[in-house]
């Protein structure tokens, strides 16, 4: 069906603004699809928890898309439920409604039921999935069940990024397979691309979140006693006793903190090998912008790194323990060929299943069948 006379509205996750993408350095990224989009819808509208300030990101998108805020006198909690009242005059003239996250899909399950409106519900990460494997506590999990059987249950379309989360929801929520769509993260890979630059010898790349489920500690016992060096971008609760531990153990780790985004594929480009060992993922952004990158990466052979990775073609599984996560190392390390190899075809699997153009045209039929 056609949709260039209909409007399309993003409901952004609880609390976040395009402000903070900006801060955190993930506004480009976020905004691309809606940017695209815009060609191809009447109107787009951006329901923003920012204030007015968020209206300045106005001249990042084409003229027929508008920022709609949250009034500066109502906190977000609150925002949150009157949103479809509050801006009831714009919703009633949208079409297709997209959550951001799963966190903020109430609103736009109330506009739905409210104004008749199509609902697609994206989740990044499978939210209910991610809390129990945390072992959050029995009110987190029981918020997050809630939310989630209210949103799965009135969306028309639900959209997961990966075969893992379609799997559970399935099995959790009952929910009705041919309404589940698979869509990974897309890559922008004219950016996480191969540079014409030196590599550093034996240098070892990790990007994340310092916490328990990256399993680091493991990372690092494993190196011990290996000529490497391990650089880590990003910080979290496990910072110091990481450092502790490199310390101790007598492993060269380099701690850079987060830096800028755009800093990233330089980064990547100046090492010889990406190194996720995680005890689950959802869909890593990380690991695709390394493959795209043309890294030889090696993963843990989990949820979420083993669907992205074919161990042997373009990537290394390894089991999450220290020593499974060296013997992967070592093979890397010491196998040019072998690196120059995974890398080539990390990269061709990147550009046949994440790139922008097939991630949008994929979206795009989404729309098109609910109409």
């Amino acid at each position: 069906m056609e949709i260039r006379d209909k409007n399309f509205g993003l409901f952004m996750t609880r609390g976040m603004s395009l402000f903070k993408w900006g801060k955190i350095g993930m506004l480009t990224r976020e905004i691309k699809p809606y940017q695209e989009l815009a060609l191809h819808f009447n109107n787009v509208f951006v329901f923003t928890y920012g204030d007015y300030e968020d209206k300045k990101y106005s001249n990042l998108f084409p003229k027929n898309v508008e920022i709609i805020v949250r009034p500066k006198y109502i906190p977000v909690f609150i925002y949150s439920f009157l949103l479809p009242f509050i801006h009831r005059k714009k919703i009633k003239n949208i079409k297709i409604i997209k959550t951001n996250q799963m966190d903020g899909s109430f609103p736009a399950v109330i506009s739905k039921k409210l104004y008749n409106i199509k609902l697609v519900v994206r989740c990044g990460y499978e939210w209910l999935n991610t809390v129990e494997k945390l072992k959050k506590s029995f009110i987190k999990r029981l918020i997050a069940y809630c939310v989630e059987r209210f949103a799965y249950n009135n969306a028309d379309e639900i959209v997961l990024t990966s075969k893992e989360s379609k799997d559970f929801i399935i099995k959790r929520f009952n929910i009705n397979p041919k309404k589940i769509k698979i869509i990974q993260n897309y890559i922008d890979i004219d950016l996480f691309k191969p540079f014409s630059i030196e590599k550093e010898n034996n240098r070892i790349i990790f990007i994340g979140r310092l916490e328990k489920e990256k399993n680091l500690i493991n990372l690092i016992l494993g190196l011990k006693g290996l000529n490497v060096k391990l650089v880590i971008i990003g910080n979290g609760s496990l910072r110091t006793e990481l450092e502790e531990i490199a310390t101790k153990e007598g492993v060269n780790v380099v701690f850079k903190g987060n830096i800028p985004q755009a800093l990233i594929p330089e980064e990547l480009n100046k090492s010889e090998i990406f190194i996720l060992p995680s005890l689950y993922e959802g869909n890593p952004k990380v690991l695709l912008e390394a493959m795209s990158s043309g890294l030889p990466c090696i993963g843990t052979d989990v949820e979420g790194i083993n669907s992205v990775i074919t161990d042997g073609e373009d990537g290394l599984l390894s089991n999450t323990d220290s020593n499974s996560l060296k013997n992967a190392i070592i093979k890397l390390v010491n196998n040019k060929e072998l690196r120059d190899r995974l890398g080539l075809s990390a990269r061709r699997t990147i550009e046949n299943n994440n790139s922008f153009k097939i991630f949008i045209e994929k979206e795009l039929l989404i729309y098109k069948s609910i109409i």
